[in-house]
Order: C-alpha cells, then sequence, then structure tokens
C-alpha cells in the first residue's frame, strides 16, 4: 500500500511530493528527506483545493504561481535545498512573501496649465485618455516610478510633488484591482508641449484639458480620479475607490 505522502523524481535534482489526506507534518517530513538527494521538491495543488493549499504551505512549500492546463488549474509550489529554513526569520519571511497579497501600483501625476487645464494624453492601446504615468515595478518607489514614467513617455522631466490621491480601483475587464497614486506635478505654461517628445508605441496625442474635455475624452472613473485629484490641491491628500470618495 502506498505510504502518504508520496515522492516521485522528476528529473535529474528535480522530485514532486503529492498527497490525499496526510497533514503539513507528515508533508514536511517527506520534503525534508527528499531534499537530501534533490535540490528541488515541489507540489502541484488543484486551484480550488484550499485545504490542500494550506497543507502545502504550512509545510512549507513557498508559492511560485499558477499553471494554467486544460483539465484545470495547479497552484505549483516548491523548496529547494538551498531555502533558508522556515524555522530561521528570514525563511519564515520568504514563505509569507511567497503567498501573501500583492497589490498592482500605478503612479500618475497631475500637470496643470496656467489656465487651470490638465495634461492627458491618449494612449496607444485604449481608447479614452488617461493622466501620464504607469506601473510601478517591483521594489520601486511610486515616486519615482511616476517620474521616470513621464520622463519616458513625454521627456519631461518634473519632479513629482505631493501625493494628492490615493485610488482604489476593483477589479475590471480583466485586470486584477490596483492603487492609483497621483502627484502634483505643478503648473506650467502651454509651452510645456512645445519639449514634449512622445514615445509613439504608447502615446498618440498630449493636450492640456478644460474641465469639459476631461469628461468628454477619459473613462468615468478616470473624470472622477481627476477631479478627487483637483480638489485635493486645496483639501489635503484624498482616498477615493475608483474616483469616489
Amino acid at each position: 500500500m502506498p505510504t502518504d505522502p508520496t515522492v516521485e523524481t522528476l528529473d535529474d535534482g528535480v522530485a514532486r511530493v503529492r498527497w490525499t489526506g496526510a497533514g503539513a507534518d507528515a508533508v514536511r517530513a517527506a520534503v525534508d528527506e527528499a531534499l537530501v538527494s534533490h535540490g528541488r521538491v515541489e507540489a502541484h495543488v488543484a486551484a480550488d483545493d484550499t485545504a490542500g493549499q494550506r497543507t502545502a504551505t504550512w509545510s512549507g512549500l513557498r508559492k511560485e504561481g499558477v499553471r494554467r492546463g486544460v483539465a484545470g488549474d495547479h497552484v505549483v509550489y516548491a523548496r529547494l535545498r538551498s531555502d533558508a529554513p522556515v524555522g530561521e526569520p528570514d525563511g519564515f519571511r520568504a514563505l509569507l512573501n511567497s503567498f501573501l497579497p500583492r497589490k498592482r501600483g500605478i503612479g500618475q501625476m497631475l500637470i496643470r496649465d496656467d489656465r487651470g487645464r490638465v495634461l492627458l494624453c491618449r494612449l496607444t492601446y485604449k481608447r479614452d485618455w488617461d493622466l501620464p504615468g504607469g506601473v510601478v515595478e517591483v521594489g520601486e518607489s511610486p515616486r519615482v516610478a511616476v517620474g521616470r514614467e513621464v520622463l519616458e513617455e513625454l521627456a519631461l522631466q518634473i519632479d513629482p510633488g505631493p501625493l494628492l490621491l490615493t485610488d482604489w480601483l476593483p477589479p475590471w475587464g480583466g485586470w486584477d484591482d490596483a492603487l492609483c497614486l497621483v502627484f502634483d506635478g505643478g503648473t506650467h505654461t502651454p509651452a510645456l508641449l512645445d519639449r514634449v517628445v512622445r514615445q509613439e508605441r504608447e502615446i498618440r496625442d498630449v493636450e492640456f484639458c478644460d474641465p469639459d474635455q476631461v469628461e468628454e475624452r477619459c473613462a468615468d472613473f478616470t473624470a472622477r480620479r481627476v477631479r478627487a485629484a483637483l480638489a485635493a490641491l486645496d483639501g489635503g491628500t484624498t482616498y477615493t475607490e475608483s474616483g469616489r470618495v
């Protein structure tokens, strides 16, 4: 009769652990034993098997991602022989970091001219207009990210000012939820547009837009975000959800 859990060698130095009803202690012991002769031990747990995922996590296997398949998706977990032990602080933090939620961050900049108009960009990959900015890279500060994006997309060197708005964006159209941070880009003359060099792969047009143009050109949630950011110029930093207070 096969034991539970079982360990199978898949490739040179790689093994897979499987279990049905075994608990985390038994799976951990099997993984520890397998790591004596393998550099990597992995487990594939069905995406809808929450109990199995708990067992994998508390046995010390780190979550690596989701393997999609025609017969169902599986969450991939693994431990390497070189991983810090889970009982040590570095190992425990790495384990937690592998499965705790990671929120996507977006940095945008509110740039105005001396007539109160807002700088908007018409993007190549969607029909509506948006504030300049983009996704925050892993390990990058949102403030650094927005300055980098404005420089890359528009060739404008503008130091981000104070944070005006934190806007939570719910899941939408295939995107996970995200936090959008809007920083003050200050007031400039309309001649700022003369310095713009568009990154043509992403930016079609750049204009200073009055409130009516913002409403006409932007998606409704973007227009709400712009209004909230403008209001925060006088009232201080604001938190919204899809632009709504």
